[in-house]
């Protein structure tokens, strides 16, 4: 076990390190030595040390009995209490699986709809509602009625993750059920699908998850009904790479999985005279849906798309061609680390299959990739299956760890997380403990913020990119705005994200606006927890539509800004390059690279004074540049607060580890 070899490293330190061991280990050392006492001896004394650094160890079976998740279906009573009918709507991308349980969904007395997005909660919460049935729609950072705010529809369609497990329906619809084997989320399909109490309950998704359901059923009593579905339209691979952009043809949609591939590959489009629609997972959902709506339009003289596999859920797509311009992304692993890997048999079918949509244009759907040695390995993905699922996903509740809480009052949110994962019991057969490190991450962040454990829980659970710098620092102020029981007004908003704010010149304005609309969801998520202390939830709504509204006219002139944003890039490389020669001394915080762009560490107002700096120096000689003093760049970030400087400082360490 870990504890015991870190409380024997630590143990042994602290008898070789200490100046004046107490008196009673003195004596048992000297008794050793001498013959007169037994090594066993020292055991009452390093137990006494290994529960002074590891206090659960004093109540390690209470701990064991709280953490016990090996009967998961247990914490839904309510559910178990009735006989519900599960049917499972399996099939591949296209193949009406959805449809079909969407029908059930819309003729039913009451019902809900639990999906992976909120463009598909919002897509259910429209149709039902322009079909006549009302229906609310419940997201993390928004609430719309089908009747009014003090009638309650009958219908609701969620994010799965806000699925209510208290309210019972006649029939509820989980979608792309597939994902309860995911790694960060899955844990949300896993207490949808056991907790909801639901006559009939519809899961859709791969086949390959039918196996894993039907053996969880076998713990609740239940029986599982298989509908399969076959494609409606046909999908080819084609026989030839596209090799070339100059091979672009309507219809097409290039597949990227980083930014800076989507930036290149819309810019060489665009310089062959092609309009591009582009879509990635960053964007808002008005802005994925306005890009959507130009690609799909017949009239429209935008026939190409560039995106990312943001694209395998969520938007409905009038795609003749898929081409993978790679067939690598990065993934995370089970321990949390990074990797960059060849993407999934189940994500490159899910990716592939949005070519050829039933009753549209392109019927037919084709798939190639960019590069003609990638094509033999796309072939051989799409010819296999899925693997079947194995495990379903779990995830600590708020109130097991306020029971750890009781028992370990001196330990840290994130130290109980790190006990919890580690002493808990889970079925191996069946269920995994989700990756808690984004959880970790923020609550170690706002550990030293004094806050009541379940707000401080339920402040961790925010969904936030922790790879985004300037969002993470405005999670920290909100924190602590909150922390001194001081409103988080529209106006403290606006005052750290500089609103108004206007059009983005550069990708780095837009990466910007968007780390400021992911700032606003914070906002609304929030504030449907801590209603008293988020008073302008409306107002900060109305401030997102008009920054979805920005960042979508920047979207669409995409290519003038990654015009603007090359003369940054090259300038900003003669920095660094300047400074990696011993040319001047450049003391901007950290090296000045693309990467800064891309992760939108640099504020705009921060660039413009950059820009300043670069012009004045084009007129004055280059002996000069090379006497420049740090103090003229460094100084530019010199009045940002102090929750932004300790986050900077924490992101480096970790860079450096």
């Amino acid at each position: 076990m870990d504890w015991i070899h870190q409380a024997f490293a630590s143990f042994r330190r602290y008898c070789i390190e200490s100046e004046n061991l107490p008196v009673d280990i003195h004596i048992i050392f000297s008794d050793i030595i001498k013959g007169a006492g037994h090594v066993d001896d020292i055991f009452p004394y390093f137990l006494r040390h290994a529960k002074s650094i590891f206090p659960h160890l004093d109540c390690m079976d209470d701990l064991k009995k709280i953490s016990d998740l090996r009967t998961p279906a247990n914490w839904y009573p309510s559910a178990r209490n009735i006989t519900r009918k599960i049917i499972f709507h399996a099939g591949p991308t296209n193949s009406g699986k959805t449809y079909h349980a969407l029908e059930r969904f819309l003729s039913a007395e009451s019902g809900v709809y639990c999906g992976p997005l909120k463009l598909l909660a919002t897509e259910v919460f429209n149709k039902a509602n322009e079909r006549g049935t009302p229906c609310d729609l419940v997201t993390g950072e928004e609430r719309k009625y089908g009747i009014n705010e003090n009638t309650a529809a009958a219908h609701v369609a969620c994010t799965v993750e806000m699925t209510s497990v208290n309210r019972p329906y006649k029939v509820a619809v989980i979608d792309e059920i597939q994902q309860l084997r995911d790694r960060q989320r899955g844990w949300a399909w896993t207490r949808a699908f056991l907790g909801l109490i639901a006559e009939e309950v519809h899961v859709c998704g791969e086949a390959g998850a039918v196996e894993l359901l039907q053996k969880i059923c076998e713990t609740t009593n239940e029986t599982v009904e298989v509908r399969s579905y076959k494609r409606l339209t046909e999908l080819t691979v084609e026989d030839e790479a596209l090799i070339t952009l100059d091979n672009v043809q309507p219809g097409d949609c290039i597949v990227c999985f980083s930014k800076n591939d989507i930036y290149s590959v819309s810019r060489e489009i665009e310089a062959r005279g092609k309009e591009v629609a582009v879509i990635y997972g960053g964007l808002p959902p008005g802005t994925k849906l306005a890009q959507a709506a130009k690609f799909n339009d017949p009239d429209n003289s935008c026939k190409v798309m560039v995106a990312t596999d943001a694209i395998g859920m969520g938007l409905n797509l009038s795609i003749r061609r898929i081409v993978f311009y790679s067939l690598t992304k990065p993934t995370m692993n089970e321990k949390g680390e990074r990797e960059i890997d060849t993407i999934s048999v189940s994500s490159a079918l899910q990716i592939a299959g949005r070519a050829g949509r039933y009753r549209t244009q392109w019927e037919h759907g084709y798939v190639t990739t960019y590069k003609s040695e990638d094509l033999p390995k796309l072939r051989q993905i799409l010819e296999q299956t899925p693997e079947p699922l194995k495990q379903a996903g779990l995830h600590p509740t708020a109130d097991q760890i306020e029971l750890y809480a009781y028992h370990l009052p001196n330990s840290s949110l994130s130290n109980l997380m790190d006990i919890f994962v580690n002493l808990c019991t889970v079925d191996d057969s069946l269920y995994f403990m989700c990756n808690i490190e984004d959880f970790k991450f923020l609550a170690e962040m706002i550990q030293h913020v004094p806050l009541p454990l379940r707000a401080r829980y339920l402040f961790c659970c925010a969904p936030i990119n922790r790879k985004m710098a300037f969002v993470c620092s405005m999670f920290l102020k909100i924190t602590r705005q909150y922390s001194r029981n001081e409103p988080i007004t529209f106006d403290f908003i606006s005052k750290n994200c500089g609103w108004p704010l206007s059009l983005p010149k550069t990708i780095l304005d837009l990466v910007h606006l968007e780390s400021v609309f992911d700032v606003m969801d914070l906002y609304l998520w929030l504030s449907y927890r801590f209603m008293d202390l988020f008073p302008d939830a409306s107002t900060v709504r109305i401030a997102q539509r008009e920054l979805d509204e920005i960042i979508r006219q920047g979207v669409f002139q995409i290519t003038r800004l990654l015009k603007n944003s090359e003369t940054t890039t090259y300038s900003m490389r003669r920095i660094t390059q300047a400074k990696e020669s011993g040319v001047g001394n450049v003391g901007i915080r950290g090296r000045l690279t693309d990467r800064l762009i891309a992760q939108g560490l640099l504020t705009p107002a921060m660039l413009k004074e950059l820009r300043k700096e670069w012009d004045a120096q084009q007129q004055i000689r280059p002996a000069n540049e090379q006497s420049m003093n740090s103090k003229d760049l460094g100084s530019y970030d010199q009045n940002d607060s102090d929750d932004d400087n300790a986050f900077g400082r924490k992101s480096r360490r970790k860079r450096k580890k």
